[in-house]
C-alpha cells in the first residue's frame, strides 16, 4: 500500500456535513451522486464475528453516527459474513438489488469480492472499503495505518526482550488469514521491525483468523523447537495471542514470552494486566467508524468536497491507484497506558478490566485504586 499525505490538518479534524448548502445539496464536481436528501441507506457488509469488536463497536457507532448526522431519516443496512466469502458476496448482490446509496464494504477475501464491486459500481452505488482494502473499482478507503501497526508489534517485542535480544533469540510469527490484505500489511511492518535482529524460528499464516488454529500451530512449533527456547512470540491479533497462551501453558509454560496482540479486546486488556500478554494495539475504533459513516454519507448526498476533505491519504490497491482514503493513526497498549487509551476514550471502564479476579494484578499495575474510585 502506497501512502502520501495530503493535509495533516484535515485528517484529524472532521468536518461538518452541512459545511456547503442544507441536507440533500450536491457537492461540486463531474461526479456528484444524485441530490440526495437525508432518507438514505448505508449498505454495511463486515467479515467476521471472531474478532468481537465489529458487533460491539463497528456497527453500532457506525449505525449511531448515519443517525446522528441525518436527523435520524438515515439508516444503516447490515450484514455479517461470519468468515465466507461466497456469503458475502451474496450479501452484496442483495444490497446492490436493494439499491441502497452506499456500501462500507470490509471484505472477507479481499480479491474475491472484485467482481461485486464492479457490479456495484455499474448499478451506480458508490463503495468505500472499510478496515480492509478491497479489490475492484472502490471509491475509497478507511483503515489504520496497517504496516505501522506491525512494525509497532514488532518494535514492543524488541523492546520487551530487552537489549540482549540478538539473532540467537527465536521468535514464532502467527499471522493474519491470507486472504485478508491487512495481514500481510501487518506481517510486513513486523518483519521490518525484527529482520535480522532476531531469528524467525517459524512462521504462519492464520486462515480466517482462526484462534484454535494458532493454537494447533503454537502447539506443533513448540514441539519443534523446545518449549523453553522461544524467546517471543508475534501474535498478529488479540485472538490468536489467546490461542497462543492456551498453547503454551498446555506444554507447562508458566513464565510465558512476551506476545503481541492487536484490536485491545478486553480478554487482552485483562491478559496485559496479569502479564500473560505483553501488549496490544490500540486503534481507536470510534475514530474510524465515525469517520467511515461520515464519508458514506457525504458520498451518498453527492458532497464531494466534505467527501474530499474526509480522505486527505491516498493508497493503491492490486487494481486501483490514487485510492482516496484515511489512514487512523494507532497506539501501543501496554500496563503503562490503559487508562489513557481504552478507558479515556470510553472503550472500557476501569471494572470492567478490574474485576475481583484481577484485584491484585490491577493494585500492582496502578489501576485497582482508580477502578473502585469509579464504581
Amino acid at each position: 500500500m502506497r501512502r502520501i499525505a495530503i493535509s495533516v490538518a484535515i485528517a484529524t479534524i472532521s468536518v461538518p456535513l452541512a459545511g456547503c448548502g442544507g441536507p440533500g445539496a450536491a457537492g461540486a464536481g463531474g461526479d456528484a451522486s444524485p441530490t440526495k436528501g437525508d432518507d438514505i441507506t448505508v449498505g454495511l457488509l463486515l467479515p467476521e464475528k471472531s474478532n468481537p469488536q465489529y458487533e460491539q463497536f463497528h456497527y453500532p457507532t457506525i449505525k449511531a453516527k448515519v443517525e446522528s448526522l441525518t436527523g435520524g431519516h438515515g439508516r444503516v443496512e447490515y450484514a455479517n459474513a461470519e468468515a465466507d466469502a461466497a456469503e458475502q458476496a451474496r450479501q452484496l448482490r442483495q444490497m446492490i438489488n436493494r439499491q441502497v446509496d452506499v456500501i462500507l464494504l470490509d471484505p472477507v477475501d479481499a480479491h474475491a469480492i472484485a467482481s461485486g464491486v464492479r457490479k456495484a459500481k455499474e448499478a451506480g452505488i458508490a463503495v468505500i472499503a472499510y478496515d480492509r482494502l478491497a479489490e475492484g473499482p472502490i471509491d475509497a478507503y478507511i483503515t489504520f495505518d496497517n504496516e505501522l501497526v506491525g512494525e509497532v508489534q514488532g518494535r514492543s517485542l524488541l523492546e520487551a526482550l530487552g537489549e540482549d535480544a540478538g539473532i540467537s533469540d527465536k521468535i514464532v510469527m502467527m499471522n493474519g488469514s491470507p486472504t485478508d490484505p491487512n495481514a500481510q500489511q501487518f506481517k510486513a511492518g513486523a518483519l521490518l521491525a525484527l529482520d535480522g535482529k532476531v531469528t524467525i524460528a517459524k512462521s504462519f499464516d492464520i486462515k480466517d483468523w482462526k484462534p484454535q488454529k494458532a493454537e494447533k500451530n503454537m502447539t506443533d512449533a513448540i514441539n519443534e523447537l523446545g518449549r523453553h527456547d522461544i524467546e517471543a512470540v508475534y501474535a498478529a491479533n488479540d485472538g490468536l495471542a489467546g490461542g497462543v497462551i492456551k498453547a503454551l501453558k498446555a506444554a507447562g509454560v508458566t513464565d510465558l514470552p512476551p506476545i503481541t496482540g492487536q484490536d485491545a479486546e478486553l480478554s487482552a486488556v485483562r491478559r496485559i494486566v496479569t502479564g500473560e500478554q505483553y501488549m496490544s494495539v490500540y486503534k481507536p475504533y470510534p475514530q474510524e467508524a465515525e469517520r467511515a459513516a461520515e464519508m458514506a454519507v457525504a458520498k451518498a448526498q453527492g458532497r464531494n468536497i466534505q467527501f474530499q476533505a474526509l480522505t486527505p491519504d491516498r493508497v493503491d490497491s492490486p487494481t486501483g491507484k490514487d485510492i482516496p482514503a484515511h489512514l487512523v493513526p494507532v497506539v501501543a497498549l501496554t500496563k503503562s497506558n490503559i487508562k489513557d487509551t481504552v478507558v479515556k476514550d470510553g472503550m472500557y471502564r476501569l471494572s470492567d478490566i478490574c474485576t475481583p479476579r484481577l484485584a491484585a494484578d490491577c493494585a500492582a499495575t496502578g489501576l485497582k485504586k482508580q477502578a473502585l474510585g469509579n464504581e
